[in-house]
């Protein structure tokens, strides 16, 4: 998509929450100014007049007209839409890595974590809807998670092939462990593990196992 210095124009005022005048008064220069340029009305205008606008708005002169030099802060317009970044939600609940015990029910207004929209559909695969954040609780999976730490939940993937650390639900509630399907089993079986090895592993059909998800990706704060 090609940006004009109009799109520009507008998307950093609309970043610093500026309107046309504001950001003409604190250049130093008159609103018809601003205004013309933003209704694509000057496709050249007064460079003079372009640079007191530009450090008003603290951007190079040539961002303004090409899209092309340095801009204090955030780009306000993203070039390219596959770089641009997608809020994906945290759930109110705790998967525990210890005992599946009941879920425990976080603040309602958990804040969503931003990832690139690129790394989503070109290395996870997977489609930003049926991604979820979650905190883990425990030390079942010790020392691969930690209690406390952040994942992001694949909802969309829930078969334990290839192997890999899922959220289940187990009947009391959420719980994270390692999934493997046992080969040649029939009916299908999955075999459940905890990294940490003071936990035993146990298995359990293909049915009574309720998958929620594969972990794609952990955090830790530190």
């Amino acid at each position: 998509m090609r940006h004009t210095m109009a799109d520009r124009l507008k998307a950093r005022c609309r970043q610093l929450g500026l309107t046309a005048a504001q950001a003409g008064e604190i250049a130093g220069v008159n609103r018809t100014f601003v205004y013309d340029i933003m209704r694509g009305k000057s496709a050249k205008p007064n460079l003079a007049k372009l640079d007191h606008l530009a450090q008003a708005l603290k951007v190079e002169r040539n961002w303004l007209i090409h899209g092309m030099g340095e801009v204090h802060g955030e780009e306000p317009i993203v070039e390219h839409p596959d770089d641009s970044f997608v809020a994906i939600p945290s759930v109110a609940v705790r998967p525990s890595m210890g005992g599946g015990h009941l879920v425990e029910h976080e603040p309602a207004h958990g804040r969503p974590y931003h990832f690139q929209r690129s790394w989503i559909k070109q290395d996870l695969r997977s489609d930003p809807a049926n991604l979820r954040i979650m905190h883990v609780e425990g030390d079942s999976m010790m020392p691969t998670l930690h209690d406390g730490d952040i994942v992001l939940v694949d909802l969309g993937r829930r078969a334990p092939t290839p192997p890999g650390i899922f959220v289940l639900h187990d009947g009391m509630g959420l719980v994270a462990k390692r999934l493997e399907h046992i080969p040649n089993s029939d009916p299908p079986r999955v075999r459940i593990i905890s990294d940490n090895p003071l936990y035993k592993p146990y298995e359990g059909s293909g049915d009574e196992v309720n998958v929620i998800g594969r972990i794609r990706w952990f955090a830790r704060e530190m």
